[in-house]
């Protein structure tokens, strides 16, 4: 199975400093055993958050998409709103996983907006932007992803 990554990030998008958040998402993502097929990022726009995350699964046709950042209240966070004007159902268990997995460390895990659901035969998953919660979120949900993608192809795992 594969996996496209995408960091949200102006400042990552003009090349300025290295982009950490990507490289955790990298990391989880060979953690699930998963290929990583595309690894990009864009500036916090909309559209074109919208235009990478419709390229990864209709025209890559990757089964697992994760995003970092833009989750977050500023005006230019904009994540959660272009994944779910690209998705076709939302799977909020996810999102509420993660941010429960964040509360322990964390004053602010509350704000975070990130969404999750399917597009086709891909799950989206938005992490917050922090390396160290993309660790902590993705510990949280790691165990169930199997069987989601499972689920989403059109197989019928054993329910445990």
């Amino acid at each position: 199975m594969r996996a496209a990554l995408l960091t949200v990030s102006t400042s990552k998008a003009r090349g300025e400093g290295e982009d950490e958040s990507g490289a955790a998402l990298a990391e989880f993502t060979r953690e699930l055993g998963l290929e990583v097929a595309a690894r990009e990022i864009v500036a916090d726009d909309r559209a074109a958050v919208e235009a990478r995350l419709i390229g990864f699964c209709d025209d890559l046709g990757v089964e697992l998409v994760l995003t970092s950042g833009g989750t977050g209240l500023s005006p230019d966070d904009v994540t959660p709103e272009a994944t779910r004007a690209v998705l076709e159902r939302e799977a909020p268990g996810i999102a509420e996983a993660m941010r429960a997995a964040s509360r322990p460390h964390s004053d602010h895990w509350m704000l975070s907006r990130g969404v999750a659901g399917t597009r086709g035969r891909t799950l989206i998953v938005n992490f917050p932007g922090s390396p160290r919660s993309i660790g902590q979120c993705g510990e949280a949900i790691a165990a169930a992803l199997p069987h989601a993608l499972a689920l989403i192809a059109g197989e019928r795992p054993r329910h445990t």
